[in-house]
């Protein structure tokens, strides 16, 4: 079993495609993922897997909190802006409409529909950190067909 074959089985899950937004000393940032889920009905809980060389990793780990915006299928290039450069270099969003709820945490204005979150665990997973979070607020702003996840569309 070669890393190829897993990909391309791994390819075959069924993923939509989100902005995971972060704030920390009265800056910004958000990146594109797709491992999002759901882990418990009661309480509500929801996980990100996020790359620990990500700038949004630090501002998570320090803040606690994270938003979750869901992109719809017309949103790509959203979905490159957020995963092909680093806020390290750019503040990406300039020009990106948003809003904030409880966390502060950037959450598109025109997304599909939000989570607001705060963190209650965290386990180191290989070069990923699963970050464990009950959710403050959410809802759907409109309905659409979400984004569905390619890796190679969105992450350079």
């Amino acid at each position: 079993m070669s890393t190829k074959d897993v990909q391309h089985v791994l390819g075959k899950v069924s993923n939509g495609v989100c902005i995971i937004g972060a704030g920390y000393n009265d800056k910004v940032n958000g990146m594109t993922a797709a491992w999002v889920s759901q882990v418990s009905f009661n309480p509500m809980l929801v996980m990100v897997a996020v790359g620990k060389e990500r700038y949004t990793h630090k501002m998570i780990e320090k803040s606690g909190v994270f938003s979750i915006s869901v992109l719809d299928e017309n949103q790509i290039d959203l979905a490159k802006h957020f995963g092909f450069k680093s806020g390290k270099d750019i503040d990406k969003f300039t020009d990106i409409p948003y809003e904030t709820y409880s966390t502060t945490c950037p959450v598109l204005k025109d997304c599909l529909a939000y989570l607001d979150c705060k963190v209650v665990g965290s386990y180191q997973a290989g070069d990923h950190t699963l970050f464990i979070a009950e959710i403050l607020s959410c809802d759907t702003k409109r309905e659409a067909k979400p984004l569905p996840y390619r890796a190679k569309d969105y992450f350079g």
